[in-house]
């Protein structure tokens, strides 16, 4: 079981940081590489608690389908989004946000299990905990640029 943790630190209040991270809009700008598109659930917007979104993406040279439930919600300190299908075993991706003297950190900790028994643990040795790291690193990186600068209000406004 792999477990990814980033801290990020934002120059940005921790509730526009707290929104841009739940923001179905700015997930898409962020995985414009894998050419995610939410295809039900919450398509758009800000997701809440106990709200899914399925999204629809291509990695790793796969066309994969993902669903995912909201089943913590405290906001602007905590949310959850947990796996309810798709290709991983299970996953469990943690978002926490605390202010640090007027710095946001927003600490990802993502803790999944991969498919296919031992197949999947190589397979984590071998490239999907990096891959997993990378799109998180970019993921962030995107909040970052938004929340530092006017372009919040593209997808919060």
């Amino acid at each position: 079981m792999p477990i990814i943790v980033l801290k990020t630190y934002i120059h940005s209040p921790v509730k526009r940081c707290f929104d841009l991270s739940r923001s179905i809009d700015l997930h898409k700008i962020s995985t414009e590489q894998t050419k995610e598109e939410a295809i039900a659930g919450t398509v758009s917007g800000l997701i809440g608690l106990n709200e899914t979104v399925t999204w629809k993406a291509n990695h790793l040279g796969f066309k994969q389908t993902l669903s995912t439930i909201i089943t913590e919600f405290n906001s602007p300190d905590l949310f959850v989004d947990e796996m309810l299908s798709g290709v991983f075993k299970r996953f469990r991706h943690e978002h926490h946000f605390k202010n640090k003297n007027g710095v946001t950190l927003m600490l990802d900790h993502f803790d999944y299990t991969s498919p296919f028994g031992l197949i999947g643990k190589i397979a984590d040795h071998l490239f999907l905990k990096r891959y997993m790291t990378s799109l998180l690193i970019k993921r962030n990186k995107t909040i970052k640029e938004f929340a530092e600068s006017n372009k919040w209000k593209e997808v919060l406004l």
